[in-house]
């Protein structure tokens, strides 16, 4: 999967998950101030990238995500 793919994808489940346009999202976009997202939120994200990409992500991988680009570098990196 290319990386446009990967971001495509992470933008469509952040969008979906956030509740907010796809179009404000981008690499740069912040889960906690951007999207204000607590803890729970990125747990659960986090399970949603698993199962859509099938990556295990491990508890301290998930907390050095901190952007929609960290996102996919890391699926991008662990295909």
């Amino acid at each position: 999967m290319s990386e446009e793919e990967i971001m495509n994808k992470i933008v469509e489940l952040v969008s979906d998950r956030f509740e907010v346009d796809a179009e404000q999202i981008n690499a740069n976009t912040n889960f906690k101030e951007d999207l204000d997202a607590d803890s729970i939120d990125l747990v659960e994200f986090s399970l949603e990238l698993e199962d859509e990409f099938g990556n295990e992500i491990s508890d301290e991988d998930a907390e050095d995500i901190k952007t929609v680009g960290q996102a996919v570098e890391y699926i991008k990196n662990h295909q």
